[in-house]
């Protein structure tokens, strides 16, 4: 059978889970060079009827979800590639309750299977954007509850809490035109939180375009910084960020639409969601990419990643929760 091409096709495929194992398998070890993820050992045998492999190094067993999303999950590989499959390829992403109600799984399974997927979709990349004469959007945007819509005590509550964003978090973008885009969470639009993101993110000579917030003035030694002021207009010549407003419109239409309400301890969660969707429409010519290939790229990203509901819901910070050692051991396939 044919790789898949569409969600009806990739249902069909990876009912199969001889199908989805193989499948699984030439995406993280695209070579075909399989290595144990605890010893990097290349010398191993593969038990077929347990769908494993015994390491020589080591004297262990590893399965292929060890050290990647998938591991100690007691799901099979079938649900899991449906649900990555509709992560990546929805627009306005997919919420934990269609994925309860699709694959059959409890919703509290199906929000922690999502976050784990949306693990896999950071982008971990350390070349910055841009360079000399390369053209840089840089936007802020604060995403919570309009306070016109909130009771006269919460929205007092809210301006005593903070000034400077009324309670809401406030998201970052970066977009090299014709690039990616880079977002990330910030603590507040002053100057060092906006400077130091810029220059972790940003190549210096890059010609930044950004609206008319002061904080944004402490760059104009290391960049080229054009200004567009919104009190006059929206677009100057080739001076605007539309680019980068575009990107918070998908944002805020998948936070508002579909996932309703999120925690902001959980925020930067869903904005490499959205980023991984936006830098994935197109290749580097310039063509669409397609479902399958996106999909192909989001799995070629599930190995080294590892995420416990402990660490997720942050009880492994707590002073009251002990470790029961349980679920040490990886369950087969």
């Amino acid at each position: 059978m044919n790789e898949p091409k569409t969600l009806q096709e990739a249902i069909v495929y990876f009912s199969d889970s001889d199908r989805a194992f193989e499948f699984a398998c030439k995406l993280r070890w695209p070579n075909g060079k399989i290595a144990c993820p605890r010893c990097g050992s290349a010398k191993h045998y593969f038990i077929k009827t347990r769908k494993l492999w015994f390491c020589r190094g080591c004297d262990k067993q590893f399965t292929l979800k060890v050290n990647s999303i998938f591991e100690d999950s007691p799901l099979g590989l079938d649900k899991w590639m449906i649900a990555f499959w509709m992560l990546v390829n929805c627009r306005n992403g997919v919420s934990s309750m269609e994925i309860h109600r699709t694959l059959g799984i409890t919703q509290k399974s199906a929000w922690f299977m999502l976050q784990r997927l949306r693990l896999a979709l950071q982008e971990k990349s350390f070349v910055k954007l841009g360079g000399p004469g390369s053209e840089v959007e840089v936007d802020e945007t604060f995403i919570g509850g309009k306070a016109r819509n909130m009771h006269r005590k919460q929205r007092m509550r809210m301006k005593e809490r903070s000034a400077d964003n009324w309670g809401k978090a406030i998201v970052m973008g970066m977009l090299e035109r014709d690039g990616k885009v880079r977002a990330r969470v910030v603590p507040d639009r002053r100057k060092p939180a906006l400077r130091d993101t810029i220059f972790d993110t940003i190549d210096a000579g890059s010609v930044l375009y950004t609206d008319e917030h002061p904080a944004y003035m402490a760059v104009d030694s290391d960049y080229v910084h054009k200004v567009i002021n919104h009190l006059q207009h929206y677009v100057d010549g080739t001076v605007h960020t539309n680019g980068i407003e575009n990107f918070w419109s998908l944002l805020k239409r998948q936070l508002h639409g579909t996932y309703v309400s999120v925690e902001p301890f959980h925020l930067f969660r869903y904005v490499d969601e959205q980023a991984f969707r936006f830098n994935t429409r197109k290749d580097d010519n310039g063509a669409k990419i397609s479902d399958a290939a996106r999909f192909a790229e989001a799995m070629g990203r599930i190995d080294g990643h590892r995420l416990t509901y402990n660490q997720l819901t942050g009880k492994d910070q707590s002073p009251r929760h002990e470790s029961t050692g349980t679920r040490e051991t990886e369950a087969p396939f």
